[in-house]
């Protein structure tokens, strides 16, 4: 089969139109609440409720390569991929009671605030620029395949000018949440995005089950093994052992040490509510995955044949994608396409007030009153709001650069930034690990603990030397060796 590929109908463009109109509508109505501060700006003064909070970290935690892969892996493979979400909900009752309560007892923003409480201002430093540069490569990648999507389905191509257009687009739609109402307004808004691709999915689902009337569906999944749920497989991607441990680890980091995450869960009225938040989160998540696996399982036996050309323009495209361009019919292809948009947007709003709150409270305000005692908060207000602008510029091209990487070098920038960030987890899993539990390491130890659970998971890429080691043992290996550098330094307490 061939991409045949149509241009939207006078009912796509209304849905996408009124979309848009939705997002300018709630952006003024969610900013219309005066900040006077950073910590406004940032944790919203901790006066968010629960449920908003975790609706937006389920959102946040939802890409549009989410979107579009979950359908993928089902489609391909089985059900497994569901064992990821059940090692998140295990990492967040472990964040809820090491983690949270810590970051509410210093009043954090950021929660690298706690480690200079336990190494220095220089370790607190240290952690935020690693978060900063993982976030950059890892969050442009993720907005490249986001906006490579959209330019697929909206112009029917891949040109320079429309990716420009596409990547442009979702910038914007994030920016108007994120400069003007900062962290309020980007939960409040990601309860919008949730329930647009969660409707998006829903009708899909109805609608694929529905032209498959006639098609006895559990016995074409049972005879092709797609039903699994569990892998039983020592050496599965999804296996109990990597559950347990290298994907355990992976969620810890995510939702407990990486500030895109944390800064909605600091945002709740106390350490109660934000852990209640995080674990609703995943009770919510789970049933979202299980839709859009469904919705996989669904194209497998839709399709029922392996020659598909999952391809567009030299570019391989997931089955979710190649079914969008070539027979999702009018209307439901419009709802899809504000799909995949609000699922980039929720993640892409969220990490530019992530990154301007680690750059403005962690590195520029330390630096600023050690020069100017005096300053006014005012001035840190409007840096966080040049922040914002500066990191959606980074973001924008880190998406450029890799359209234009992708086609013309041999490594993939891509592999390498969408992993980037989970190379910088295990330094930060080693350093907190320690100072959480342990009185070891010091000022000293704590750069030489992120640098070097970053270098060894790089050293066990394929692209590196050639191994050939599981992701899960990646991560496990790199954060044991990032913690055993930290057990070298005795506390400088």
């Amino acid at each position: 089969m061939h991409l045949i590929g149509s241009s939207f109908s006078t009912l796509d463009w209304s849905i996408f139109f009124l979309y848009f109109a939705l997002l300018a509508l709630s952006s003024y109505w969610f900013s219309r609440t005066k900040i006077d501060s950073t910590k406004e700006y940032f944790t919203a003064s901790n006066a968010m409720p629960t449920l908003a909070v975790a609706m937006s970290i389920l959102a946040t935690s939802q890409s549009a390569a989410t979107f579009l892969g979950v359908p993928e892996f089902s489609y391909a493979h089985n059900f497994t991929l569901i064992g990821f979400y059940f090692s998140s909900l295990l990492a967040v009752f472990f964040v809820a009671k090491y983690f949270v309560p810590r970051f509410y007892a210093i009043n954090a923003i950021t929660v690298y605030e706690l480690l200079e409480k336990r190494y220095g201002a220089n370790a607190k430093r240290q952690a935020g620029v690693m978060f900063l540069f993982g976030r950059i490569m890892a969050s442009g990648a993720r907005l490249y395949i986001a906006a490579l999507a959209i330019s697929m389905i909206l112009f029917l191509d891949i040109t320079a000018l429309h990716m420009l257009l596409s990547i442009s687009l979702l910038l914007f739609g994030a920016l108007i949440y994120t400069y003007f109402g900062g962290v309020k307004s980007v939960i409040l808004s990601d309860s919008i995005q949730a329930i647009t691709y969660v409707s998006a999915g829903v009708i899909v689902l109805f609608y694929l089950y529905s032209s498959l009337h006639t098609t006895d569906i559990l016995s074409v999944l049972n005879a092709k093994d797609k039903l699994i749920f569990i892998d039983t497989d020592l050496d599965g991607k999804f296996s109990i052992v990597g559950l347990l441990s290298g994907w355990l680890l992976l969620n810890i980091a995510a939702f407990g040490l990486d500030q895109d995450m944390t800064q909605r869960v600091l945002s709740c009225k106390d350490k109660n509510e934000a852990s209640r938040a995080l674990i609703l989160s995943i009770v919510f998540t789970i049933p979202v995955v299980l839709l859009f696996l469904s919705i996989g399982a669904l194209l497998f036996v839709h399709y029922q044949e392996s020659t598909l050309s999952q391809s567009f323009q030299g570019e391989k495209i997931t089955i979710f994608m190649y079914y969008i361009l070539n027979e999702m019919p009018e209307g439901i292809r419009g709802f899809v396409t504000v799909g995949a948009i609000a699922a980039a947007l929720s993640s892409t709003n969220s990490v530019l007030g992530a990154m301007a709150s680690v750059a403005i409270e962690d590195i520029y305000r330390p630096y600023r009153l050690q020069k100017e005692p005096t300053t006014e908060e005012s001035h840190f207000l409007k840096a966080s709001k040049n922040a914002i602008l500066f990191f959606a510029l980074a973001l924008f091209c880190m998406a450029f650069l890799s359209y234009f990487w992708q086609r013309y070098a041999e490594l993939s920038l891509i592999g390498f930034a969408l992993g980037v960030m989970a190379f910088a987890y295990t330094g930060l899993l080693g350093v907190f690990f320690a100072a959480i539990f342990t009185k070891r390491g010091n000022a000293t130890t704590v750069p030489f603990a992120l640098a070097g659970g970053f270098l060894i998971v790089l050293a066990l890429q394929p692209y590196s030397f050639g191994l050939s080691i599981g992701f899960a043992w990646q991560i496990t290996i790199g954060t044991i060796v990032a913690f055993g550098i930290m057990l070298t330094g005795e506390s400088d307490e």
